[in-house]
């Protein structure tokens, strides 16, 4: 089995680590756009057209399913990608887990890019999926840049700056951005006490086997590091990767001793 997953950078790694503990036999590629990064601030159109780029270096590897791997992405490029691949290539989108957060009522905060909050995308999930709790959008400016860069001073600037727009009283925080979820024990030790935090990884994993014919065999022997496409190019993974536990998991499966 082949899973492909696609960013802009290294927000896709939580999504990659999650397939990879649920499937250690899976062979991975992770295609990634330096030369286009970050995605959030451009035109949908742009975005649409850069994101299509980066699938389709993807595709040439024969990946069983796609994993768009980014929120944004998601938001304004999802009906191209399914036009362009499906149904020879099932992909797989990101969305905010609004569901379970407001499954246990309110206050609830999602946490998201600028390009995200306030979307007629984002505002759909939480109209339908809401269950009439009380949800605050909250904008992060900043923090998915300084995940990416592993710039540990500017997260915690852009941590503490989300967590006082944040209500104190939230009891479910959505991480909306692929990136928070890296940093996701430094997001929750900056809110309320006692707020559950949700992300997609493991939604997103569990969906793309699905979709790929397979199911977890966590016990399968480890297939070796992944594949890395950078904008198109054979890469290998950024140094910033290696800074965080899920970028450590994929560099060093499958590696001798």
């Amino acid at each position: 089995m082949k899973i492909a997953l696609m960013d802009s950078g290294i927000g896709l790694l939580a999504a990659a680590a999650e397939v990879r503990r649920m499937r250690p036999d899976a062979e991975l590629v992770l295609s990634t756009d330096p030369e286009g990064m970050p995605w959030g601030p451009r035109t949908p159109e742009d975005l649409a057209g850069r994101a299509l780029a980066v699938a389709r270096a993807a595709a040439a590897l024969r990946p069983d399913a796609l994993i768009v791997a980014c929120n944004t992405a998601t938001v304004h490029a999802l009906p191209a990608l399914r036009t362009a691949f499906e149904p020879g290539l099932p992909v797989v989108g990101t969305v905010p887990a609004v569901k379970p957060a407001a499954a246990g009522g309110g206050p609830v905060a999602v946490w998201a890019t600028p390009a995200t909050t306030g979307s007629p995308y984002q505002r759909h999930l939480i109209d339908a999926f809401g269950a009439g709790a009380d949800v605050t959008e909250v904008p992060c400016p900043g923090l998915a840049d300084a995940v990416e860069h592993a710039d540990d001073d500017a997260i915690d600037r852009a941590v503490a700056a989300a967590a006082a727009r944040t209500p104190r009283d939230v009891r479910a925080l959505v991480l909306g951005c692929t990136h928070y979820e890296l940093v996701r024990d430094r997001i929750a030790a900056a809110v309320a006490p006692g707020a559950v935090l949700y992300g997609s990884a493991t939604a997103v994993a569990t969906q793309a086997l699905r979709r790929a014919g397979g199911r977890p065999a966590p016990d399968a022997a480890p297939a070796g590091p992944p594949a890395v496409l950078a904008s198109g190019r054979e890469g290998e993974l950024p140094q910033a990767a290696l800074r965080y536990p899920e970028g450590r998991l994929l560099a060093v499966v499958g590696q001798p001793g």
